[in-house]
């Protein structure tokens, strides 16, 4: 029996959640839907006896966009939606074609968190009929219906070692390129067509200043407890592990949503993160540290004319009006931005998604992504590859063992096998969280 929508996720804290909402409320309305990580192995069935008639990715860019995501998936479908989780870019990027789409990635329904981004895409050559405002699903969850869904404080505490007692401050990290070497910075720029290594400079200078502010606030301030929110690509920073062994207060935690850390914190840090939107929508306020400025072609428009704190005492001012009197500045960003890009509307997201994805179902195609233009490639490498990678997986065993007997193979399995790791979700674990999400739909 065909399946209705096969939904395709990147990353699961940012994702999955959302997700999920989206799959109990058409499950809700009697439609069938599985989802997929992006590197699963890819099924056989899904090309024949479960192809889905809709295909909802987590991004889609070009051609080789619906190559990867649609045709290595699934075979040919005409009805695909692209639920577009980077959206939050520099004004220099919402320049470039590649975030404007090219290609038959036109063809493909995208998905605008607000007005901002849809006439953005459209002053580009998307169709207005390929553009469509839905608002950020993953908005909703800090809406007074889910209630109850996140952890308290003083369950958190209680989870990972802090003292509920204390004050929690939180911050939201983005320093993706502070680890990584001169050769990656090298290679990245390269693969992007971008040159980042005055944007890494920023990185490291800005983080290494940033974590001096941390501890020296949280060596004159022990009643305070700072859960550092690591950007996934902070798995391998000495420093932070470092100022962990000095700070007993300072600890590194990656578990759960950051949402879900943002409604329990008592203060909130931020650099350039895009989740400066969840903490507006939470209805809480933050400061924006900024120890050194940031290159403008970098730095996501949203951040345009807001209030930044560019030294040691203006934060420590703040933390301290927000820890000990309770009293936080304004929002830092005018509302008007936030809103622009994050359509506000009294209807959920999820629900103006889900009718969006039913609209698409019970249609006709509103555009033909497999049509000139676009030539789809079965990539048979990869897909014998990734069921051998998700073999080692299961076996727990490093690929590099198998360095000497198949060093392309091994070599591929060593780029990819960290992924896999880290998007994993048992179906034990889906289940519950599954569970959970259902209460409130």
């Amino acid at each position: 029996m065909a399946l209705d929508y096969l939904i395709l996720y990147e990353h699961v804290v940012r994702e999955y959640d959302s997700i999920l909402l989206l799959k109990a409320e058409l499950e809700k309305r009697g439609y069938t839907v599985e989802i997929r990580q992006l590197l699963d192995r890819k099924k056989l069935k899904y090309f024949t006896c479960k192809k889905p008639k809709v295909l909802v990715a987590s991004c889609m860019y070009d051609n080789e966009g619906i190559n990867s995501h649609v045709y290595n998936n699934v075979g040919r479908c005409q009805k695909v939606v692209n639920l577009h989780w980077e959206q939050m870019l520099s004004d220099t990027q919402e320049e470039e074609p590649w975030f404007n789409f090219n290609g038959n990635a036109k063809k493909c329904i995208q998905t605008c968190w607000g007005e901002k981004t849809r006439q953005r895409l459209i002053a580009h050559g998307v169709p207005e009929k390929n553009a469509v405002v839905t608002g950020a699903v993953m908005m909703d969850f800090l809406r007074p219906q889910f209630e109850g869904f996140y952890k308290t404080k003083q369950e958190l505490c209680s989870q990972f070692g802090l003292d509920p007692n204390k004050k929690l401050m939180l911050y939201i990290s983005s320093f993706g390129y502070a680890s990584m070497t001169d050769a990656e910075v090298r290679e990245l720029s390269q693969m992007a067509g971008t040159d980042f290594t005055a944007f890494a400079a920023t990185n490291r200078r800005s983080m290494t200043a940033t974590l001096e502010w941390f501890e020296r606030y949280l060596a004159d301030h022990p009643e305070a407890e700072l859960v550092y929110r690591r950007h996934p690509s902070e798995w391998n920073c000495p420093a932070l592990l470092e100022l962990a062994k000095r700070r007993p207060n300072f600890h590194i935690i990656f578990e759960y949503s950051v949402k879900q850390w943002i409604v329990a914190a008592d203060a909130i840090g931020i650099w350039m993160s895009t989740a400066i939107a969840e903490v507006y929508f939470a209805h809480k306020s933050c400061m924006i540290l900024r120890p050194s400025p940031i290159e403008h072609e970098f730095d996501p428009v949203i951040y345009k004319d807001g209030s930044y704190m560019t030294d040691y005492d203006s934060f420590a001012a703040a933390a301290n009006d927000a820890l000990t009197r309770g009293e936080q500045a304004p929002f830092p960003l005018a509302k008007e931005m936030i809103e622009g890009y994050f359509d506000a509307s009294d209807t959920p997201a999820y629900l103006r998604m889900a009718d969006l994805l039913e609209q698409v179902l019970r249609e006709e195609p509103r555009d033909l992504p497999f049509s000139e233009g676009y030539k789809p490639h079965f990539n048979l490498l990869k897909f014998f590859a990734l069921a051998g990678v998700h073999i080692l997986f299961a076996l727990r065993q490093d690929p590099k063992k198998l360095k000497k007997i198949a060093p392309r193979f091994a070599d591929f399995a060593g780029r990819i096998y960290g992924y896999v790791a880290k998007a994993y979700v048992t179906p034990s674990q889906q289940a519950e969280w599954f569970a959970n999400i259902k209460k409130y739909v």
